[in-house]
Protein backbone atom coordinates (compact mmCIF):
# COMPACT_ATOMS: atom_id res chain seq x y z
CA UNK A 1 0.00 0.00 0.00
CA UNK A 2 2.85 2.23 -0.90
CA UNK A 3 1.39 3.88 -3.06
CA UNK A 4 -1.55 5.02 -0.45
CA UNK A 5 1.18 6.50 1.93
CA UNK A 6 1.81 9.03 -0.85
CA UNK A 7 -2.01 10.05 -2.13
CA UNK A 8 -2.53 13.77 -0.82
CA UNK A 9 -6.23 15.10 -2.07
CA UNK A 10 -5.50 17.94 -3.94
CA UNK A 11 -7.39 21.02 -2.79
CA UNK A 12 -9.04 19.78 -0.19
CA UNK A 13 -10.07 22.38 2.23
CA UNK A 14 -11.21 24.44 -0.89
CA UNK A 15 -13.21 21.68 -1.44
CA UNK A 16 -14.80 21.05 1.73
CA UNK A 17 -15.58 24.59 1.79
CA UNK A 18 -17.30 25.44 -1.50
CA UNK A 19 -19.37 22.01 -1.70
CA UNK A 20 -20.24 22.68 1.95
CA UNK A 21 -20.90 18.93 3.22
CA UNK A 22 -23.25 18.65 6.34
CA UNK A 23 -24.61 15.70 8.09
CA UNK A 24 -26.74 13.07 6.40
CA UNK A 25 -26.43 14.48 2.78
CA UNK A 26 -25.42 12.63 0.15
CA UNK A 27 -21.99 13.27 -2.60
CA UNK A 28 -20.75 11.72 -5.69
CA UNK A 29 -16.79 11.50 -6.06
CA UNK A 30 -16.75 11.52 -9.90
CA UNK A 31 -12.85 10.32 -9.55
CA UNK A 32 -12.71 8.10 -6.42
CA UNK A 33 -9.01 7.67 -6.65
CA UNK A 34 -7.31 6.46 -3.18
CA UNK A 35 -10.55 8.55 -1.67
CA UNK A 36 -8.90 11.34 -0.39
CA UNK A 37 -11.65 13.80 -0.40
CA UNK A 38 -14.83 11.15 0.23
CA UNK A 39 -12.82 10.33 3.23
CA UNK A 40 -13.11 14.22 4.40
CA UNK A 41 -16.58 14.22 2.92
CA UNK A 42 -17.93 11.13 4.77
CA UNK A 43 -16.44 13.03 7.81
CA UNK A 44 -18.59 15.92 7.62
CA UNK A 45 -21.55 13.98 6.53
CA UNK A 46 -21.77 11.48 9.15
CA UNK A 47 -23.71 9.70 10.70
CA UNK A 48 -25.96 8.63 7.57
CA UNK A 49 -24.84 10.55 4.67
CA UNK A 50 -23.02 8.67 1.76
CA UNK A 51 -20.92 8.99 -1.41
CA UNK A 52 -21.00 7.28 -4.38
CA UNK A 53 -17.67 6.82 -5.48
CA UNK A 54 -16.77 6.32 -9.32
CA UNK A 55 -13.21 5.34 -10.79
CA UNK A 56 -12.13 3.18 -13.77
CA UNK A 57 -8.75 1.70 -12.04
CA UNK A 58 -10.14 -1.65 -10.10
CA UNK A 59 -7.08 -0.79 -7.72
CA UNK A 60 -8.57 2.63 -6.84
CA UNK A 61 -11.63 1.08 -5.78
CA UNK A 62 -9.74 -1.46 -3.85
CA UNK A 63 -7.28 1.09 -1.81
CA UNK A 64 -10.59 3.13 -1.35
CA UNK A 65 -12.40 0.61 0.02
CA UNK A 66 -9.85 -0.61 2.36
CA UNK A 67 -8.91 3.32 3.38
CA UNK A 68 -12.44 3.87 4.48
CA UNK A 69 -13.56 0.45 5.60
CA UNK A 70 -17.50 1.72 5.51
CA UNK A 71 -19.65 0.02 2.99
CA UNK A 72 -22.45 1.57 4.43
CA UNK A 73 -21.90 5.09 3.46
CA UNK A 74 -19.33 4.12 0.45
CA UNK A 75 -20.80 3.03 -2.56
CA UNK A 76 -17.97 2.25 -4.97
CA UNK A 77 -18.33 1.86 -8.69
CA UNK A 78 -15.95 0.72 -10.80
CA UNK A 79 -16.67 2.65 -14.05
CA UNK A 80 -16.51 5.78 -16.37
CA UNK A 81 -18.05 8.86 -14.92
CA UNK A 82 -19.19 9.88 -18.46
CA UNK A 83 -21.78 7.12 -17.18
CA UNK A 84 -22.77 9.48 -14.80
CA UNK A 85 -26.57 9.41 -15.08
CA UNK A 86 -26.62 5.75 -15.49
CA UNK A 87 -24.56 4.58 -13.04
CA UNK A 88 -26.91 6.52 -10.78
CA UNK A 89 -29.75 5.28 -11.95
CA UNK A 90 -28.50 1.87 -11.68
CA UNK A 91 -27.63 2.55 -7.60
CA UNK A 92 -30.53 4.23 -7.17
CA UNK A 93 -28.47 6.93 -5.92
CA UNK A 94 -30.53 9.87 -4.54
CA UNK A 95 -30.85 13.11 -2.14
CA UNK A 96 -27.62 14.54 -3.89
CA UNK A 97 -25.88 18.00 -2.83
CA UNK A 98 -22.70 17.85 -4.64
CA UNK A 99 -20.96 16.32 -7.00
CA UNK A 100 -16.34 16.70 -7.19
CA UNK A 101 -14.55 15.65 -10.34
CA UNK A 102 -11.21 15.72 -9.85
CA UNK A 103 -9.24 15.36 -13.17
CA UNK A 104 -5.59 14.77 -12.12
CA UNK A 105 -4.63 11.15 -12.52
CA UNK A 106 -2.79 10.14 -9.46
CA UNK A 107 0.03 8.67 -7.78
CA UNK A 108 -1.10 5.11 -8.16
CA UNK A 109 -1.09 6.11 -11.87
CA UNK A 110 2.09 7.11 -12.09
CA UNK A 111 3.61 4.38 -9.85
CA UNK A 112 2.80 2.12 -11.79
CA UNK A 113 5.42 0.96 -13.93
CA UNK A 114 3.17 -1.17 -16.30
CA UNK A 115 1.63 1.74 -17.44
CA UNK A 116 3.78 3.72 -18.49
CA UNK A 117 2.60 7.36 -17.56
CA UNK A 118 6.39 8.77 -16.97
CA UNK A 119 9.13 9.18 -19.12
CA UNK A 120 11.36 8.50 -15.95
CA UNK A 121 10.97 4.57 -16.07
CA UNK A 122 11.21 2.42 -19.08
CA UNK A 123 7.93 0.79 -19.23
CA UNK A 124 5.51 -0.54 -21.96
CA UNK A 125 3.58 2.13 -23.44
CA UNK A 126 -0.23 1.50 -22.04
CA UNK A 127 -1.47 5.07 -20.10
CA UNK A 128 -4.81 3.35 -20.04
CA UNK A 129 -6.67 4.21 -16.50
CA UNK A 130 -8.64 1.16 -16.45
CA UNK A 131 -7.99 -2.14 -18.77
CA UNK A 132 -9.96 -1.33 -21.92
CA UNK A 133 -9.26 0.21 -25.33
CA UNK A 134 -6.59 1.01 -27.15
CA UNK A 135 -3.31 1.45 -25.69
CA UNK A 136 -0.82 4.67 -26.60
CA UNK A 137 1.08 1.95 -28.03
CA UNK A 138 -1.78 1.45 -30.54
CA UNK A 139 -1.94 4.85 -30.88
CA UNK A 140 1.81 5.75 -32.05
CA UNK A 141 2.04 2.88 -34.05
CA UNK A 142 -1.37 2.29 -36.19
CA UNK A 143 -2.22 6.03 -36.45
CA UNK A 144 -1.52 8.16 -39.54
CA UNK A 145 1.02 10.93 -39.13
CA UNK A 146 -1.59 13.94 -39.50
CA UNK A 147 -3.85 11.97 -36.69
CA UNK A 148 -0.45 11.89 -34.50
CA UNK A 149 0.59 15.61 -35.50
CA UNK A 150 -3.49 16.40 -34.50
CA UNK A 151 -3.29 14.92 -31.59
CA UNK A 152 0.34 16.33 -30.22
CA UNK A 153 -1.12 19.64 -31.43
CA UNK A 154 -4.30 20.14 -29.90
CA UNK A 155 -4.08 17.80 -26.48
CA UNK A 156 -0.63 18.18 -25.68
CA UNK A 157 -0.31 21.80 -27.49
CA UNK A 158 3.79 20.83 -28.68
CA UNK A 159 5.90 23.03 -30.53
CA UNK A 160 7.10 20.20 -32.68
CA UNK A 161 3.76 18.07 -33.47
CA UNK A 162 4.45 17.52 -37.76
CA UNK A 163 8.26 16.42 -36.85
CA UNK A 164 7.65 13.97 -33.99
CA UNK A 165 4.73 12.82 -35.86
CA UNK A 166 7.22 12.29 -38.89
CA UNK A 167 9.95 10.95 -37.35
CA UNK A 168 7.54 8.34 -34.96
CA UNK A 169 6.13 7.15 -38.57
CA UNK A 170 9.54 7.03 -40.28
CA UNK A 171 10.54 4.33 -36.81
CA UNK A 172 7.86 3.06 -36.76
CA UNK A 173 8.18 1.29 -40.16
CA UNK A 174 11.31 -1.16 -39.05
CA UNK A 175 10.63 -1.40 -35.33
CA UNK A 176 7.35 -0.32 -33.17
CA UNK A 177 7.49 2.06 -30.49
CA UNK A 178 5.56 0.11 -27.90
CA UNK A 179 7.57 1.67 -24.39
CA UNK A 180 8.76 4.85 -22.88
CA UNK A 181 12.09 5.25 -23.35
CA UNK A 182 11.94 4.74 -27.29
CA UNK A 183 9.47 7.20 -27.40
CA UNK A 184 11.74 9.48 -25.48
CA UNK A 185 14.38 9.02 -27.97
CA UNK A 186 12.25 9.25 -31.53
CA UNK A 187 11.24 12.42 -29.75
CA UNK A 188 14.71 13.67 -28.65
CA UNK A 189 15.57 12.97 -32.55
CA UNK A 190 13.87 15.99 -33.57
CA UNK A 191 13.17 18.66 -31.12
CA UNK A 192 15.90 21.04 -31.21
CA UNK A 193 19.08 20.53 -28.58
CA UNK A 194 18.15 24.11 -26.58
CA UNK A 195 14.59 23.14 -25.99
CA UNK A 196 15.86 19.74 -24.10
CA UNK A 197 17.09 21.28 -21.58
CA UNK A 198 14.70 23.53 -19.73
CA UNK A 199 12.69 23.67 -16.48
CA UNK A 200 10.40 20.88 -18.13
CA UNK A 201 11.43 17.92 -20.23
CA UNK A 202 11.05 17.82 -23.42
CA UNK A 203 8.86 15.06 -23.50
CA UNK A 204 6.42 15.86 -21.56
CA UNK A 205 3.54 17.55 -23.80
CA UNK A 206 3.74 14.56 -26.19
CA UNK A 207 3.21 12.17 -22.83
CA UNK A 208 0.22 14.26 -22.00
CA UNK A 209 -1.54 14.25 -25.63
CA UNK A 210 -1.44 10.44 -25.22
CA UNK A 211 -2.86 10.07 -22.04
CA UNK A 212 -5.35 12.33 -23.20
CA UNK A 213 -5.93 10.67 -26.69
CA UNK A 214 -6.27 7.26 -25.00
CA UNK A 215 -8.29 7.84 -22.18
CA UNK A 216 -10.88 10.00 -24.20
CA UNK A 217 -10.30 12.84 -21.26
CA UNK A 218 -11.65 16.28 -22.83
CA UNK A 219 -14.64 14.36 -24.83
CA UNK A 220 -15.28 12.32 -21.59
CA UNK A 221 -15.31 15.92 -19.53
CA UNK A 222 -17.40 17.17 -22.25
CA UNK A 223 -20.01 14.34 -21.46
CA UNK A 224 -19.99 14.79 -17.89
CA UNK A 225 -20.85 18.43 -17.22
CA UNK A 226 -24.26 18.42 -18.73
CA UNK A 227 -25.26 15.07 -16.96
CA UNK A 228 -24.01 15.92 -13.56
CA UNK A 229 -26.22 19.16 -13.77
CA UNK A 230 -29.17 17.60 -14.78
CA UNK A 231 -28.38 14.87 -11.69
CA UNK A 232 -28.40 17.80 -9.35
CA UNK A 233 -30.96 19.30 -7.20
CA UNK A 234 -31.58 23.25 -7.20
CA UNK A 235 -28.69 24.71 -4.72
CA UNK A 236 -27.05 21.63 -5.22
CA UNK A 237 -22.91 21.91 -5.83
CA UNK A 238 -20.91 20.70 -8.85
CA UNK A 239 -16.62 21.13 -8.12
CA UNK A 240 -14.54 20.84 -10.65
CA UNK A 241 -10.77 20.56 -10.70
CA UNK A 242 -8.26 20.64 -13.81
CA UNK A 243 -4.69 20.41 -14.41
CA UNK A 244 -4.04 21.63 -17.62
CA UNK A 245 -5.54 24.57 -19.86
CA UNK A 246 -7.67 22.51 -21.90
CA UNK A 247 -9.71 21.05 -19.15
CA UNK A 248 -9.98 24.20 -17.91
CA UNK A 249 -11.22 25.70 -20.53
CA UNK A 250 -13.39 23.48 -21.15
CA UNK A 251 -15.42 23.88 -17.70
CA UNK A 252 -15.25 27.63 -17.90
CA UNK A 253 -16.77 27.75 -21.01
CA UNK A 254 -19.24 25.55 -19.96
CA UNK A 255 -19.85 27.58 -16.77
CA UNK A 256 -20.33 30.28 -18.43
CA UNK A 257 -22.99 29.60 -21.11
CA UNK A 258 -24.91 27.40 -18.44
CA UNK A 259 -24.96 30.99 -15.74
CA UNK A 260 -25.67 32.94 -18.75
CA UNK A 261 -29.37 33.63 -20.15
CA UNK A 262 -29.87 34.54 -24.01
CA UNK A 263 -26.73 33.09 -25.89
CA UNK A 264 -28.55 34.68 -29.15
CA UNK A 265 -25.87 37.25 -31.48
CA UNK A 266 -26.19 40.60 -29.92
CA UNK A 267 -28.03 42.18 -33.29
CA UNK A 268 -30.67 39.48 -32.73
CA UNK A 269 -33.94 42.05 -31.89
CA UNK A 270 -35.22 39.25 -30.38
CA UNK A 271 -34.03 36.00 -28.48
CA UNK A 272 -34.39 32.58 -30.76
CA UNK A 273 -32.63 30.67 -28.25
CA UNK A 274 -34.61 30.34 -25.32
CA UNK A 275 -31.45 29.89 -23.24
CA UNK A 276 -31.97 30.13 -19.44
CA UNK A 277 -29.31 30.51 -16.93
CA UNK A 278 -29.50 27.27 -14.66
CA UNK A 279 -26.18 27.71 -12.44
CA UNK A 280 -24.67 30.43 -10.41
CA UNK A 281 -21.09 30.63 -10.74
CA UNK A 282 -19.34 30.78 -7.05
CA UNK A 283 -15.89 31.76 -7.38
CA UNK A 284 -15.01 34.41 -10.71
CA UNK A 285 -11.47 33.10 -10.87
CA UNK A 286 -9.99 29.38 -10.54
CA UNK A 287 -9.26 28.92 -6.86
CA UNK A 288 -5.39 27.80 -7.07
CA UNK A 289 -3.41 25.62 -4.25
CA UNK A 290 -1.47 27.90 -1.60
CA UNK A 291 2.11 28.22 -1.74
CA UNK A 292 2.14 25.61 1.31
CA UNK A 293 0.29 23.44 -0.06
CA UNK A 294 2.33 23.41 -3.74
CA UNK A 295 5.56 22.85 -1.70
CA UNK A 296 3.80 19.47 -0.12
CA UNK A 297 2.62 18.78 -2.81
CA UNK A 298 4.15 19.71 -6.13
CA UNK A 299 1.93 17.73 -8.03
CA UNK A 300 -0.92 20.19 -6.92
CA UNK A 301 1.09 23.57 -8.51
CA UNK A 302 -0.87 23.47 -12.07
CA UNK A 303 -4.52 22.72 -9.79
CA UNK A 304 -7.38 25.03 -10.85
CA UNK A 305 -10.67 24.50 -8.38
CA UNK A 306 -14.04 26.17 -10.24
CA UNK A 307 -17.69 25.83 -8.35
CA UNK A 308 -20.98 26.69 -9.59
CA UNK A 309 -24.35 26.03 -7.78
CA UNK A 310 -27.36 24.81 -9.76
CA UNK A 311 -30.09 27.60 -9.82
CA UNK A 312 -33.17 27.12 -7.69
Amino acid sequence: MAEVAKHIPVLLNEVIKFLDPKPNQNFIDCTLGAGGHTIEILRHTAPKGKVLGIDLDPRAIKIAKSRIGNADRLIAVQGNYKDLENIVLQKDFKNISGILIDLGFSSMEIADHKKGFSFQIDAPLDMRYGVMGATAADILNHSREEELERIFREYGEEKFPGRIARKICEIRKDNPIDTTFKLVDAIAEVVPKKFQFGRVHFATKVFQALRIAVNHELENLTEVLPQAIQILPPGGRLAIISFHSLEDRIVKQFFKKESSGCTCPKDFPVCQCGHKAILKILNKKPIVPSEEEATQNPRSRSAKLRIAEKLK
